[in-house]
């Protein structure tokens, strides 16, 4: 059954369905990674609910950003929310699978372009018991070497993509991204607590960029107490 949230930016609110997918912390990280700015111009591959679109207009006002979404339930959704928060002239959804994304947007025509794809190699892992979530951690049309190729297409020279995974994932990542001339340049893990293994990755990669790379510092979720870190807090305007 769909509820509307809080999320915690401004007056923003989100609708969302518990039985199918909600967003997590990784898409509120990525939003924040990214470092938007107004004269941006963004694609968001894979948008989900349209929930990272709305936090990176709350941080940047950029000049455009489009959701692109292949799953139609999901993309209604987009929408909706889009409607709900009073964007709907200023963040555009569209339709379709990454796969295809030469039919509906031009080349090389954005500077930024950010995703948080599915997680799971297809056949990979326990199926979920929802056509929503299964879309959202696993790949199914479209893979990880298909979301970087799209993001390869749409940015202009020295764009930037930004995207979050699973550590586990790193060396298929950088070396896809390399191959399509994103040259990987900012990397930051992020843990759960101060002394336990990161769960979550955060990139930044820029198309024919040059070669160095730098390594941030771990980010925190949570610290050795248990209570949320100031960073996380920032991140979450709190």
């Amino acid at each position: 059954m769909e509820r509307i949230d809080r999320i915690g930016f401004g007056t923003y609110q989100l609708i969302q369905d518990p039985g199918q997918f909600c967003y997590g912390v990784d898409a509120v990280l990525l939003a924040d990674f990214a470092g938007a700015r107004k004269s941006d111009v963004i694609v968001d591959l894979g948008t989900g609910s349209g929930v990272i679109p709305l936090i990176l207009y709350h941080k940047s006002q950029a000049s455009r950003i489009i959701g692109v979404e292949k799953q139609p339930a999901a993309y209604d959704l987009a929408v909706r929310n889009g409607h709900l928060n009073g964007l709907a002239d200023t963040v555009e959804w569209i339709l379709c699978d990454v796969t295809e994304i030469e039919k509906h947007l031009p080349y090389g025509a954005f500077s930024m372009v950010v995703s948080n794809p599915p997680y799971v190699e297809k056949g990979g892992g326990p199926t979920s018991r929802s056509d929503l979530m299964e879309a959202a951690r696993h790949e199914t049309t479209a893979g990880l070497a298909d979301f970087v190729r799209a993001a390869a297409y749409l940015l202009s020279p020295l764009g930037s993509f930004c995207l979050v995974h699973r550590p586990s994932r790193l060396v298929d990542i950088l070396c896809c991204c390399r191959t399509h001339h994103l040259e990987p340049k900012r990397l930051r893990f992020v843990a759960p607590r101060p002394g336990e293994s990161p769960n979550i990755v955060l990139i930044q990669c820029v198309k024919n960029g040059g070669k160095e790379l730098i390594i941030e510092p771990t980010l925190h979720i949570r610290n050795a107490q248990g209570a949320y870190t100031e960073e996380i807090d920032r991140i979450y305007e709190r």
